[in-house]
């Protein structure tokens, strides 16, 4: 990946537009598992996205396999697809981006009021 790429993130592009391309292949109800779990794992991402890639790499995988398989979306992801993908991103506890710039945050304040109280 070049700076450009980087920068961009046309490689990210590149990338979702090939995961999307797979997704299309899927049956009528793995396609909406798919699009509940982008959906809920853009949360967990970081302000770029690219963290998120791998996570949505092995989702798709899971239900490609699962529906060469003959399996139901019930038998792969349950009926909470919110907590699977929860899971997939590191399990209930798992930071979103909201927690990580809650934290900075809280810390940016708390520094300026001691420099200010001291």
């Amino acid at each position: 990946m070049t700076f450009w790429e980087k920068i961009t993130g046309s490689d990210l592009t590149k990338e979702y537009k090939a995961f999307e391309a797979r997704a299309q292949a899927l049956p009528a109800e793995y396609h909406a598992a798919w699009e509940q779990i982008k959906g809920s794992l853009f949360p967990y991402g970081d302000f770029t996205g690219r963290n998120a890639m791998p996570l949505l790499d092995a989702a798709l995988g899971l239900l490609e396999e699962a529906a060469a398989d003959g399996q139901s979306i019930d038998e792969v992801l349950g009926d909470d697809i919110p907590g699977f993908t929860a899971a997939l991103a590191g399990g209930q506890g798992a930071r979103t981006y909201r927690d990580k710039w809650r934290e900075q945050l809280n810390g940016n304040v708390a520094r300026k009021l001691a420099r200010l109280g001291g």
